[in-house]
């Protein structure tokens, strides 16, 4: 847990570029109210923090989950943003898929990469191998006619 209610604050570098993103361009804000704007919105990330811990805590489980936060957001009367939410979260879930999938596919091309480049050692070495058994006989029938 944090030891100063400073702790509690988001960095400010992500407040102001949120703030950018949603003012239209030209608007400016001032220092006191982008830290008002801090505070809020660290605040209400503790609270519904907070909320979805006690449906967890209801559930008997220690991780909060996302169904804990949708509903946390239910009770906090933010209901107009559950559907955004939901959409947001089906958005990471597949992107996730993606990314997951798309390592599986590489690890699967690294082996197979691995075990074609064993075939190739192997075959060298065997290669290898036929030619010094071929120099060795030919030793020897060079030593039969001397």
């Amino acid at each position: 847990m944090a030891e100063r209610p400073e702790d509690l604050n988001l960095p400010n570098a992500v407040i102001t570029r949120i703030i950018k993103e949603a003012l239209p361009d030209g608007v400016n804000i001032s220092k006191e109210a982008r830290s008002a704007i801090s505070r809020a919105a660290s605040v209400f990330v503790l609270y519904a923090t907070s909320c979805a811990n006690n449906f967890a805590m209801k559930g008997k489980r220690k991780t909060l989950n996302a169904s804990d936060v949708l509903s946390a957001m239910e009770e906090m009367e933010f209901q107009r943003f559950v559907t955004p939410l939901k959409e947001a979260l089906e958005a990471y879930r597949r992107e996730q898929k993606g990314k997951k999938e798309a390592s599986e596919q590489k690890k699967k091309d690294k082996d197979k990469k691995t075990d074609s480049e064993e075939q190739d050692k192997s075959r060298d070495e065997d290669n290898d191998e036929d030619e010094e058994r071929l120099e060795e006989e030919q030793n020897e029938e060079e030593e039969v006619d001397n």
